[in-house]
């Protein structure tokens, strides 16, 4: 029987500060909750701000075979530029 006023004992004397541990456990829960979602939403900005620069990287991309292709049309065009000044100091002098 001793055991029994032991256990009411102890229940009797946590009982108040069980009412004032769950309110704190509660508020900590919805603050890390509210820490957890402004932290999410900021990496989900974050992520379709990236994802805006890889779209404008990708659209303004050019190959190099695009550019090597780029490259010999306007060499041939100033060989073609070059050979018409060459035989027009030809024929001056």
């Amino acid at each position: 029987m001793r055991k029994a006023g032991l256990f009411h004992q102890v229940i009797n004397h946590l009982s108040p500060m069980i009412e004032v541990v769950i309110p704190v456990v509660i508020a900590a829960i919805t603050g890390g909750s509210v820490m957890l979602t402004r932290i999410h939403n900021r990496i989900h900005d974050l992520d379709r701000r990236v994802d805006g620069v890889e779209l404008r990287v990708a659209e303004s991309y050019v190959s190099k075979a695009d550019f090597n292709n780029a490259l010999d049309r306007m060499e041939s065009h100033l060989v073609r530029i070059e050979s018409k000044m060459d035989k027009l100091v030809k024929n001056t002098c």
